[in-house]
C-alpha cells in the first residue's frame, strides 16, 4: 500500500530498534555458536541438534539472566554441561567465555544506508531509539555507534512488549496514529507495537535471532503496518 502522502503530512515519532536494524548484531552470535558447536564436537547429535538444545537453554537463561552476553555465556556453559561427557574444567570454561569475548570486542558495524537515513530523518521527525538487553552493554553499543546524536532519547528496556510500548506513549505524550515502531523482530518490534495501538514498519534481516522469529499478526490493533526491504527506504516514506 502507498502511505507516502499521509506520512509526509506532519511530524511523526519514530521508535527505532538498534540490534540488526541500525547495526549488525546477531551475525556475531551466530559465528560464536558455530565455533561452540565445532568445539563441542558432539558424537551423536548433528550441529542442528546441538543448536536445538542451545535454543531451549537460551530461553531458560533469558528468564533467569535476561538478555546480553552474560546470559549467552550461561547458555553455552549449561549446554556444554548437558551434552558433553567431559567435566567442565576451568580451562574449558575459559574457552567458552572466549566465544563471547569475540562478540564484545567486535567493532559496531553500522548497516548500509542507516547513517545517511538517520541524517535525513532527524530534522524532520522525532526519533527515539528503543532497544532491549543489558543496560551497560547496550549503552556501550549506542555510544560506540556514533548514532546517538540523531535521537532525542534512548530507551534501554529489559523486554519489549505491549506494556512497554504503552509506557513509552505515556512517558513522551505520543499520539498513537503518528507513532511508528521500526525494527527487524516480529516478536519484539512489530507485534507488541501493533498490540499497543501503534503503527509498525518491519525491516527483515537475514540474520534475525531465531528466538525473535514469529508470525506477524496483521490483525492486531488499529495501526498501519508496512514492510520495507531496507532501512534506507524510509526516506521514500518519511
Amino acid at each position: 500500500m502507498s502511505t507516502r502522502d499521509p506520512i509526509r503530512n506532519g511530524t511523526q515519532t519514530l521508535l527505532i530498534d538498534a540490534d540488526d536494524t541500525l547495526w549488525e548484531n546477531n551475525v556475531y552470535f551466530e559465528r560464536a555458536i558455530a565455533n561452540f558447536i565445532s568445539f563441542l564436537e558432539h558424537k551423536e547429535l548433528s550441529p542442528g541438534g546441538v543448536r536445538g538444545v542451545l535454543n531451549e537453554v537460551e530461553r531458560d537463561c533469558i528468564v533467569s539472566h535476561g538478555y546480553g552476553l552474560n546470559s549467552f555465556v550461561e547458555a553455552l556453559v549449561r549446554t556444554f554441561e548437558r551434552l558433553s561427557i567431559e567435566p567442565l574444567t576451568p580451562a574449558l570454561r575459559e574457552t567458552i567465555h572466549g566465544f563471547a569475548r569475540t562478540i564484545a570486542e567486535h567493532p559496531v558495524e553500522i548497516i548500509t544506508g542507516v547513517q545517511e537515513t538517520l541524517g535525513y530523518l532527524h530534522p524532520r521527525h522525532k526519533l527515539i531509539l528503543v532497544t532491549k538487553g543489558n543496560f551497560t552493554e547496550q549503552t556501550r553499543k549506542v555510544e560506540r555507534s556514533g548514532l546517538k546524536p540523531y535521537f532525542s532519547a534512548v530507551e534501554i528496556v529489559p523486554e519489549k512488549n505491549a506494556t512497554v510500548y504503552e509506557g513509552l506513549v505515556m512517558k513522551y505524550g505520543l499520539a498513537h496514529r503518528l507513532t511508528w515502531m521500526i525494527g527487524n523482530s516480529p516478536r519484539s518490534d512489530i507485534n507488541p507495537a501493533l498490540a499497543a495501538g501503534l503503527n509498525a514498519i518491519f525491516i527483515p534481516h537475514a540474520q534475525t535471532w531465531v528466538l525473535e522469529h514469529e508470525e506477524i499478526e496483521r490483525s492486531l490493533g488499529t495501526g498501519k503496518l508496512m514492510e520495507l526491504e531496507s532501512f534506507g527506504r524510509l526516506r521514500e516514506h518519511f
